[in-house]
């Protein structure tokens, strides 16, 4: 999904809803600020900042369907936790095992995560990451990258959207210096979202949206004209947690 959100325009990218940090990953080279109140996502991340190659290929690659991680050795719980998130495929805290289904009938999906992110250590080194709230967040230019729980499916995350005061949200986001790219679906009222592209979510069919506080590229503009073919519909799940 991060391909059709504008490209950053300043030095710096604040994500104060971090997740998995899927934007600062695409423009890993900037000077990045990650957030989150979930402390288990921020350890694994912070743990991820010092690992070696070597950290993550001992992890176990082959976990069985329905085989619990109890039956392996972690160094940490970090690296268990992570392991949780994967076999868990992006739900909202790490399991223990796998759904049976989904490890089934796709059996390398450990394997192939972890060399995934073997390739991306290098790019999250000089990252700041940082538990917390988006409002302990100091006013400041950069490109803000605002993925909160959504109003209308957010509810699942250990830090859900039960939590949020979505007009207080809205408000902030509109007040922050630089450019403000806000992530949503076209349910939600609490800003002026504009339509960017369908896909399957965890929770069946949605249009995701996204509201900017600069003009937006001809390409995005494009994808919301109702006059033009619609955009291919994306295989996304939405993940939540780590996955999101």
């Amino acid at each position: 999904m991060v391909k059709f959100y504008p490209a950053p325009k300043h030095g710096k990218i604040i994500e104060p809803f971090a997740g998995s940090a899927r934007y600062s990953l695409k423009y890993f080279d900037r000077d990045v600020v990650l957030v989150d109140k979930y402390e288990v996502v921020v350890r694994i991340w912070q743990w991820l900042q010092k690992c070696s190659i070597g950290d993550i290929q001992k992890l176990p690659h082959k976990i069985e369907p329905g085989q619990s991680l109890d039956d392996f050795t972690f160094d940490c719980m970090e690296a268990k936790n992570l392991l949780g998130f994967l076999v868990g495929f992006g739900l909202a805290a790490p399991r223990k095992t796998g759904t049976v289904l989904r490890m089934t009938s796709r059996p390398n999906h450990v394997n192939y995560s972890l060399s995934q992110i073997v390739k991306n250590l290098f790019k999250i080194r000089h990252w700041k990451i940082i538990h917390g709230s988006y409002s302990d967040i100091e006013n400041q230019e950069a490109t803000w990258f605002v993925d909160a729980p959504y109003q209308f499916g957010g509810h699942c995350y250990i830090e859900s959207n039960k939590n949020i005061d979505f007009p207080a949200l809205g408000s902030w986001c509109m007040e922050r210096k630089g450019q403000v790219i806000v992530c949503e679906n076209t349910q939600a009222k609490w800003m002026n979202f504009i339509p960017i592209i369908a896909h399957q979510g965890a929770h069946g069919m949605q249009k995701e949206a996204v509201w900017c506080n600069s003009p937006i590229s001809y390409q995005l503009e494009l994808l919301r004209q109702p006059t033009q073919r619609e955009p291919d519909v994306c295989n996304v799940t939405a993940g939540a947690g780590i996955g999101k």
